[in-house]
């Protein structure tokens, strides 16, 4: 039986679909992995890069683009590659299909600490929209593509959230989200404000838009950029407390000379000059 990443069981049917419907389990604390188990035939698409370990009748096969099997030829395939270009992802998929009898398994793992999130799109309204790094793995037959916001202010200010992943289908997808994992559900008209790096994922029918982080002095020396995003319901949000962008830059903050680099925020537009102001 398929466990949630807090250990409580999930309960499903197989049901007639586009997707393969896979059974999953999913291990570890902070830093987490998702065991898949396939019946002969069925077959799960990853990252490259992705794969843990897997059982020798799994076979492994490295594809253009997205690897959901709909592409619908050459050029099909050109532009479902230059989907995954655009969002940051390799150009290429791997596509895991078991080939022997009974059943086998193939693990996959978050590079990052946080939680692995298993969503059924059939469950979701058949869309997720999601961090363009959230994506880990699914079911073969779920669609990989973008998804561009719309208005022009959310596109120049947005930051991570102008550019995201779009997961289409009925079947299983993972996500992986960043430190400790909130899942919002909002009523029409409810609107919840939110750093845009902390937007893990949320449905279709949910609007996002941005909002002014307040006056001068709190877009200069609050810490937290020019903007928070605006998320209007019904729908349900996903909320991340540590970005995967977040954690890289205090890596590098850390390392460079000077220490941390004080306490200006990575969302400061003050850059450099918040080491000279805070003495650094």
């Amino acid at each position: 039986m398929p466990n949630s990443p807090w250990g409580a069981p999930y309960h499903h049917s197989r049901s007639s679909g586009v997707a393969d419907d896979i059974d999953f389990e999913i291990k570890g604390q902070e830093l987490q992995f998702v065991e898949i188990e396939l019946d002969p035939g069925e077959s799960a698409v990853a990252e490259a890069g992705s794969m843990v370990w897997k059982d020798a009748s799994v076979e492994m096969t490295t594809v253009f683009g997205s690897g959901d099997g709909q592409e619908g030829g050459f050029m099909g395939k050109l532009l479902s590659a230059g989907k995954r270009l655009v969002t940051g992802e390799s150009l290429f998929t791997t596509v895991f299909t078991h080939q022997g009898g009974g059943k086998a398994r193939v693990a996959f793992g978050a590079p990052v600490p946080g939680a692995i999130l298993p969503i059924r799109l059939s469950e979701v309204g058949g869309t997720l929209i999601c961090q363009k790094d959230s994506f880990l793995a699914a079911a073969r037959g779920v669609s990989i593509g973008i998804h561009f916001q719309r208005r022009i202010l959310t596109g120049l200010f947005g930051g991570e959230g102008f550019i995201m992943q779009r997961l289409d289908g009925d079947g299983w997808v993972f996500v992986q989200m960043g430190g400790a994992v909130i899942e919002r559900e909002l009523k029409a008209g409810e609107q919840l404000h939110v750093d845009t790096g902390c937007i893990a994922a949320f449905t279709s029918s949910v609007d996002f838009d941005l909002v002014g982080a307040g006056g001068v002095r709190s877009a200069l020396f609050g810490g937290e950029g020019l903007f928070f995003a605006r998320l209007t319901g019904p729908g349900k949000v996903w909320i991340q407390s540590l970005p995967f962008a977040r954690l890289a830059g205090r890596m590098l903050q850390a390392a460079m000379p000077g220490g941390p680099g004080g306490n200006r925020g990575e969302g400061s537009v003050l850059g450099p000059f918040g080491d000279l102001i805070s003495g650094n």
